[in-house]
């Protein structure tokens, strides 16, 4: 159950963190400060809006993005990708890529076979 007030913006500045794959001292590097202050701000309900800025230009998001942040938005977001947009169709391969590495390895060999013959035919003369 989740017990998190749905507009505390430490916990959307958390979960934006987490979804950029950044941790708490990678975002105190990028806004100068150090990890327990991130720490901190994560747990506050309300943030400054000056600080707010510094956050949002560190997370590279907008300071809409972190103020309108939820978790079922992202969650829809993914899941459109698997219900009918195509998605999937863009990312298969319609091609085996070991067929394409044995092919290209042919095509190799019988271009060195081809140098060979010509140098033993150079070398007949």
């Amino acid at each position: 159950m989740n017990t998190t007030k749905p507009n505390h913006i430490g916990r959307k500045i958390s979960r934006i963190r987490e979804l950029r794959n950044m941790k708490q001292e990678a975002l105190a590097q990028a806004m100068g400060t150090n990890q327990q202050a991130i720490s901190i701000l994560e747990n506050s309900e309300v943030v400054e809006d000056e600080k707010l800025v510094e956050v949002a230009k560190a997370l590279g998001v907008t300071v809409e993005a972190i103020k309108n942040f939820s978790e079922e938005a992202v969650i829809n977001y993914f899941n459109t990708f698997n219900e009918g947009n195509n998605f999937n169709h863009y990312n298969t391969c319609t091609f085996n890529p070991l067929d394409k590495v044995v092919e290209l390895y042919e095509r190799l060999v019988q271009a060195e076979k081809d140098k060979v013959a010509y140098l033993e035919k150079l070398m007949n003369k």
